[in-house]
């Protein structure tokens, strides 16, 4: 199961790609407002918690300073991975993804690019297929799938050209 995690209800615009993705494989998943600065007992309490509930990874989206994803990761062994969030306090972003990026050794932060929160719901999903082959098969068809996507793009660039 993949817990998904964010700071505010204003980042679950970017946080439903990583739910939208965990339907898309049928992965089962529960979702969760903690912040690190409001509720930091309610987050040491999720995430010291969460594999006795069955969570197998961590999506933790934030904004701003986005400590949720990496105070998570100091109080779990839980792989966790980070989506920095733009927010209204933030600079372009850059200040959450940094925030997340730049974890001290021995805490890692797995770090996908600025609102990208799908890409953390395929990594979350890959990492569950290491031991979970109807997940892996799955996957696979999701990466056929992609490699399909592009060649029909590419064939229908090619029809929509002058001849050489």
């Amino acid at each position: 199961m993949i817990g998904i995690i964010m700071g505010s209800i204003s980042d679950l615009k970017v946080m439903q790609e990583a739910v939208d993705v965990c339907n898309e494989f049928g992965v089962p998943y529960e979702i969760d407002i903690v912040s690190a600065h409001r509720t930091p007992l309610k987050m040491i309490e999720y995430a010291q918690s969460a594999r006795e509930r069955g969570i197998d990874v961590i999506i933790a989206g934030a904004g701003g300073a986005a400590h949720l994803p990496g105070m998570v990761a100091s109080v779990t062994t839980l792989p966790v991975i980070g989506v920095p969030v733009k927010s209204s306090n933030s600079i372009d972003g850059w200040d959450s993804v940094l925030s997340i990026l730049q974890m001290p050794g021995g805490v890692p932060v797995a770090t996908v690019d600025l609102i990208v929160a799908k890409n953390a719901g395929i990594l979350a999903i890959q990492i569950l297929g290491v031991a979970n082959k109807e997940i892996a098969d799955k996957l696979q068809d999701y990466k056929i799938s992609l490699e399909t996507k592009v060649a029909e793009m590419s064939q229908q660039a090619r029809e929509g050209l002058p001849p050489a």
